[in-house]
């Protein structure tokens, strides 16, 4: 029987500021098993990044909040744990993998100092020779050399940097693992190893993972379910299969999909998504995307769509007018 770890439930989630209201989550709703990979997939703005930040709790003091909802995460509720439950949390039940790795560790210290520290603050029985031991056994299991273990940061490339990050965020076995664009700050050779890396450990580890990405080729290779998100919401679900191979597309993962290149095909330009994210301070009525949406209705500019199942397996989601019986 499959097990839900996480799950959320109508989240909405805005930054306020002295000049406006940014709508950065609207009504989103996710439910990743245990075990299981969700990829997250959307443009710069779509709302990802503060997605996975709620989850951890990590929203900037006095100006991100949590206006509804619930982030539920096997029987804890993570909207209403305090602070105190969230650094008990963090880095041993739930993991992060941040953007960029060059700023995610501490220059002045060194690596195994960093990954020791995670192992300190909730492994508090482990000796100071068992947590040299562990360090050992975590940065071998990351593909690192234990001999470097004393060196600083700026003594690693940026593959072996990430790796590193990897080893911090994995080193008490967490239950879940958000990963946000952990690939974007490596060429294509690294990123192609790192995500090898992430995919062995997390079926080695038994670990669930949020995904974060802006690439559908990236999706393929590592997730088992994927959810297009656009201006905060999540506008299509489903398997993997569902959506590499359903006939049915939410006209926005059409235009994803239309903008990755074709080796196959000689072209002078790709086919990317015309127009841009709306802003969030002023969101459009009705759909979202009817702005930039080529196959948009009377109806899409003024009532929202509903989300509905495609198939009768009830794997794949969609939230367009086009499959509403409404249109």
């Amino acid at each position: 029987m499959v097990e839900r770890l996480l799950e959320i439930k109508d989240l909405n989630v805005v930054y306020e500021t002295d000049e406006a209201v940014v709508h950065a989550v609207n009504n989103l709703n996710l439910v990743i098993n245990k075990g299981e990979t969700l990829g997250l997939v959307g443009e710069t703005g779509a709302g990802k990044t503060t997605t996975a930040l709620s989850i951890m709790r990590l929203l900037p003091d006095k100006t991100g909040i949590i206006k509804s909802g619930k982030i539920g995460l096997e029987n804890i509720n993570i909207t209403k744990a305090t602070k105190y439950d969230m650094r008990l949390l963090r880095g041993n039940v739930i993991s992060m993998i941040f953007q960029d790795p060059m700023t995610s560790l501490n220059p002045t210290l060194t690596v195994d100092y960093q990954i020791a520290e995670v192992l300190a603050l909730h492994k508090r029985d482990m000796k100071k020779a068992e947590l040299s031991k562990r360090v050992d056994e975590i940065l071998e299991m990351v593909g690192l050399p234990p001999s470097r273990k004393h060196e600083y940061p700026h003594q690693f490339s940026g593959g072996m940097k990430q790796r590193v990050v990897i080893a911090i965020a994995l080193a008490c076995e967490p239950k879940l693992l958000l990963a946000d664009e952990p690939t974007t700050a490596l060429d294509v050779t690294i990123q192609a190893q790192i995500l090898k890396l992430m995919k062995e450990l997390k079926e080695k580890l038994d670990t669930s993972m949020l995904l974060i990405t802006h690439d559908l080729g990236v999706v393929a290779g590592i997730c088992d379910k994927v959810a297009i998100m656009y201006a905060g919401q999540i506008i299509e679900q489903g398997m993997i299969e569902d959506i590499f191979e359903s006939k049915y597309h939410h006209p926005y993962t059409e235009g994803l999909f239309g903008a990755i290149p074709d080796l196959s095909k000689k072209t002078k330009r790709l086919n990317p998504v015309e127009g841009l994210m709306p802003d969030p301070t002023d969101l459009p009525t009705g759909c979202f995307f009817h702005v930039r949406c080529r196959k948009c209705m009377d109806i899409c500019k003024t009532k929202e769509p509903e989300i509905k199942w495609t198939n009768a397996d009830k794997t794949h989601l969609i939230k367009c007018h086009l499959f509403n019986d409404n249109k």
